[in-house]
């Protein structure tokens, strides 16, 4: 038995839906599944309805695309289109973030596999620029994300309150484990700034997560810690932590020809290529 995990399958393309369709059998293994399935509620159906055939359990949570209410959409907003999300993702049996959390023992080690929703609160930025003025700095660059047009936060006044409010929940719950307790923590966005890989546009990293999780990796005893959102996939260590960004991403950030399961990252038990303290890079 293993466990695997992806995010950003970005189903709108349907190069993405393409691969989907010929993914094969998994048997007894589980799928992590780290955000970004699709803007609309059938992607996500037809999501399900795919990987459920595969896997024996399926755990996510949503990334931002997930909770955009596109143009004309009758899909809903902010948290009612999350508690849609739930929803579907239950019909399917697929473990979310408002479910118990479940242990798995592998190699007579026992992990408990917790996904979060987590948002962003622009908090990934310089010290010396103000909360207030965060998103003038990313536009002095010319760097905008369309979050802004379609993440609507309702029945919250903006996106970082609705952040802080998942930021409440997650370590209410984190904070309820055992503290000998093994943890995969799973989140659309990185916890660390620092793996916030954006050569290209590096003042985009507001949209990318929160200094508030940063001390979760001292906080509490993660072990694990899976992401995406950065469609950069990689391995790294920091503090004795092994974090995991498994990204699929748009057409352009995948090898055609290449089949869906080569982009499945192992979890558990861990691959023997994983060398402690590197960084891996994975094309």
């Amino acid at each position: 038995m293993k466990v695997w995990a992806i995010s950003d399958l970005h189903l709108s393309y349907k190069e993405n839906r393409a691969l989907l369709l010929e993914l094969p059998d998994f048997a007894d293994d589980w799928l992590i599944v780290a955000g970004d399935i699709g803007e609309k509620l059938e992607y996500h159906r037809f999501a399900w309805q795919e990987l459920s055939k595969h896997f024996a359990k399926i755990i996510w949570t949503p990334g931002n695309h997930d909770l955009w209410t596109m143009p004309h959409s009758t899909d809903g907003k902010g948290q009612h289109k999350y508690a849609s999300l739930i929803k579907i993702a239950r019909e399917y049996g697929v473990i979310t973030p408002e479910d118990p959390f479940c242990k798995i023992t592998i190699a007579e080690q026992t992990y408990c596999i917790v996904p979060l929703f987590t948002l962003y609160d622009y908090s990934f930025r310089p010290n010396d620029v103000p909360a207030a003025k965060a998103l003038d700095w990313a536009h002095e660059a010319r760097i905008y994300s369309n979050d802004e047009n379609y993440l609507l936060s309702s029945p919250f006044s903006s996106v970082p309150n609705w952040a802080r409010a998942r930021f409440k929940i997650a370590e209410e719950r984190l904070g309820a484990l055992p503290p000998d307790l093994q943890l995969i923590v799973v989140t659309h966005y990185p916890l660390l700034s620092e793996l916030c890989r954006l050569y290209r546009i590096p003042r985009y990293s507001i949209w990318c997560g929160s200094k508030i999780t940063e001390s979760w990796i001292k906080r509490y005893n993660i072990s694990i810690a899976i992401s995406g959102h950065m469609h950069m996939r990689a391995t790294d260590y920091r503090l004795g932590v092994r974090f995991e960004e498994v990204s699929l991403g748009y057409p352009r950030d995948w090898r055609k020809g290449r089949p869906l399961k080569s982009y499945l990252r192992q979890i558990l038990p861990a691959d023997s290529s994983n060398i402690t303290g590197a960084t891996m890079w994975r094309p």
